[in-house]
């Protein structure tokens, strides 16, 4: 099946995933890849975009929805510009990864899984970011915050409202000692 025919999307999107199917002795194995560069696209998944990675891996959709449904980093619906994830696991939430939320909750007047009416804002808990020492953790887009405590989530959700003033925020890996970093 043609890509092109299926999925629209820029030539160099395709010419990707052309490549990224190319690696595999096997299309299914390809899936993966094919749902992080469909998401880094679109910015989460869509039916349409899990009937074209099907159809590219040839595979049946239910598969697909399968691998997007069980990884939580998939998404099926958009976010806002700036997507918060709060660590819940037992290093975070002994140091009050809870109590970091629920004042983010209140501070964006949302709860977690909520978007902001405006679109600015997603806030939603998380599984382990690996930063266990330094918790609580939050990552916002690319970039990963650590020790964001609650006596600090106030002034923590402040910034990242200053943040949507910043084109460039959150769009570059988070590594150490980058601009992005926060450890």
């Amino acid at each position: 099946m043609d890509l092109e025919a299926i999925h629209s999307a820029p030539p160099e999107m395709l010419a990707q995933a052309r490549a990224i199917i190319a690696r595999y002795p096997q299309k299914r194995s390809a899936t993966l890849p094919l749902l992080h560069l469909v998401q880094e696209h679109h910015g989460f998944i869509s039916d349409a975009d899990i009937a074209w990675v099907a159809a590219e891996t040839e595979t049946n959709p239910i598969e697909v929805l399968g691998v997007v449904t069980f990884y939580p980093m998939f998404r099926t619906c958009p976010v806002g510009k700036r997507h918060v994830r709060v660590c819940r696991t037992l290093s975070c939430a002994l140091r009050g990864a809870c109590h970091t939320m629920e004042t983010l909750e209140k501070t964006f007047g949302i709860q977690h899984g909520e978007t902001t009416p405006d679109g600015d804002i997603t806030l939603e808990y998380v599984e382990c970011l690996a930063a266990c020492a330094s918790g609580p953790v939050i990552q916002v887009n690319h970039a990963l915050h650590e020790k964001v405590t609650p006596d600090r989530a106030k002034e923590f959700a402040e910034t990242i409202r200053l943040s949507l003033q910043e084109g460039g925020y959150g769009k570059s890996p988070c590594l150490p000692n980058s601009p992005e970093w926060n450890g």
